[in-house]
């Protein structure tokens, strides 16, 4: 039998292997300090937008479209920026070149979009259109006077109609212009509608000013079963006026109301924040899963910062963001929040970071935001920023 010696041979160091792995985890130890100090450290962070990730836009240094006329209705949706002007709506994309020009019969308009489509009705007259990939989907004559419309994002469309024998008419169509069926209300003010994203359901809050107090009520009407199922209906706190409602993510049904925000869901009313206490001076449900409140406090002795308190209305966790400078007005579109700080706006994002920060020479009065895109509206242009 004969013995086997095995010889162990020095096994070689991969010098480059351990280079390699070495600088990477150098890079990640960068990396995670920089973002530990970006979130920490407002100096740093200030340097960091402007200097490195480029966030601050300067008036007359953005993509301009040029207004021929003074009146020009203007209007984000999508990643495009449209413009209403005689009878002509211009759709321009994000670098400012026009895509499409449609005619639309159309003076004094109501917009509204999601998604892919926009709804664009006449504000007190009768004709809707609706538009889909930049293009007329379909247009109609309502009976009427057009007070308000709503599209959600698969294209079915609910208009609010006054002027008829009824205090207000809510006819509902689908993405193909059929009209679903009509809604009837005699008495009641009727402050907003809903449709769910899966499109089974169209909310309606109301306002009863009948009695000695005022009573909002929020009613859900089946779209599938609109003759023979009954309506559900939320009655709101006694002199609560109810203002906006809105439906998100698996049919939560989010409501503000001027002192509250609620959210109905699984038949359960509950709510989300409540105003006691705190000087709100802005609050918002149009967001995706998202409701923003904004307010002040005060940093010195003649200055206030914004607040801005983000609650995610699946988890109610809470993002904060702080603008140092009282907003004047605040917009919201889907995961888009701005706050109009009078020459500055800053554009943040529902997760509380910054997108982009726009400085302007003036007081800005006029900005319109999608998710994608927003506009500074001017006398004679519209300054283009890329969210």
């Amino acid at each position: 039998m004969k013995d086997f010696w095995i010889e162990k041979k020095e096994k070689k160091v991969n010098k480059r292997k351990i280079f390699i792995s070495v600088i990477i985890v150098l890079l990640l130890i960068f990396v995670l300090t920089i973002i530990i100090i970006y979130n920490t450290n407002d100096d740093f962070k200030k340097w960091m937008d402007k200097a490195v990730l480029n966030k601050e836009v300067f008036q007359d240094t953005a993509t301009v479209i040029e207004l021929e006329d003074e009146n020009s209705e203007v209007y984000a949706f999508n990643k495009n920026i449209a413009v209403l002007s005689k009878n002509k709506f211009k759709i321009y994309n994000n670098l400012g070149n026009k895509d499409v020009e449609l005619d639309m019969e159309i003076t004094n308009p109501i917009f509204c979009s999601s998604n892919r489509f926009i709804a664009v009705g006449e504000k007190l007259g009768q004709k809707l259109y609706v538009i889909e990939d930049n293009k007329i989907a379909w247009e109609t004559d309502i009976e009427g006077e057009i007070s308000q419309i709503h599209i959600n994002k698969n294209g079915y469309v609910a208009v609010v109609v006054t002027g008829t024998s009824y205090k207000t008419v809510i006819s509902m169509f689908d993405n193909k212009g059929t009209l679903l069926f009509s809604k009837y209300l005699s008495s009641t003010r009727l402050a907003d509608v809903s449709i769910s994203n899966d499109n089974k359901y169209l909310a309606l809050a109301e306002i009863d000013t009948s009695g000695t107090v005022i009573q909002s009520s929020v009613k859900v009407v089946s779209v599938e079963n609109v003759q023979s199922e009954s309506e559900k209906v939320y009655k709101g706190q006694a002199n609560s006026l109810i203002v906006n409602i809105k439906y998100q993510d698996n049919n939560r049904l989010v409501c503000m109301y001027d002192d509250s925000i609620h959210i109905i869901v699984d038949d359960k009313d509950e709510v989300l924040t409540n105003y006691d206490n705190q000087k709100i001076t802005f609050s918002s449900i149009e967001l995706n899963n998202n409701v923003v409140n904004v307010k002040e406090q005060s940093s010195g002795l003649f200055t206030a910062d914004s607040i801005v308190s983000i609650t995610n209305t699946n988890d109610k966790s809470v993002k904060n963001y702080t603008a140092e400078s009282v907003s004047k007005e605040i917009y919201t579109y889907e995961n888009v929040i701005a706050l109009n700080l009078g020459s500055q706006i800053e554009f943040i994002n529902t997760d509380g970071w910054l997108i982009k920060r726009y400085i302007a020479k003036q007081e800005i009065t006029n900005t319109v935001i999608s998710n994608s895109v927003a506009g500074i509206v001017y006398r004679d242009k519209v300054e283009i920023i890329n969210l």
